[in-house]
């Protein structure tokens, strides 16, 4: 009994950790997205995707599993968003800007609001 519990203790600090370097990899990329020259963003957010993409299934039967949930759904659809604004740009720059600014704030929300959840050991509903 003690083993079983010590290996679901070690499980949820390891997803604890990978939760942590996940969520400041997606701050550093939000915050870099509201900062003009400082969109170094594209590949750490790649970089975490995959971290949440390939560990989400060590996380099934967790309140971590939410947090995987959240973080690539919030890729994605920030990531559609941005797709979606982009011919604003065409249209003059002032548009493009106050859409991405919005997107970009919006994002940075959701994954301030998921860490946050996540250093308390809430799990994440699936609204919005």
């Amino acid at each position: 009994m003690s083993t079983e519990i010590t290996t679901d203790l070690e499980r949820m600090r390891t997803l604890n950790t990978v939760g942590t370097i996940s969520y400041i990899l997606h701050l550093i990329v939000a915050v870099g997205a509201l900062i003009p020259g400082a969109q170094f963003g594209p590949l750490l957010l790649l970089v975490a995707l995959v971290l949440d993409m390939v560990k989400r299934s060590d996380a099934e039967g967790t309140w971590h599993a939410s947090h995987f949930r959240w973080r690539i759904r919030s890729v994605w659809i920030a990531g559609g968003l941005y797709l979606l604004t982009a011919p604003l740009w065409l249209l003059l720059i002032l548009p493009g800007w106050i859409a991405w600014l919005c997107i970009s704030i919006w994002f940075l929300y959701r994954i301030a609001r998921g860490f946050v959840a996540m250093n308390k050991g809430q799990s994440m509903e699936m609204r919005a």
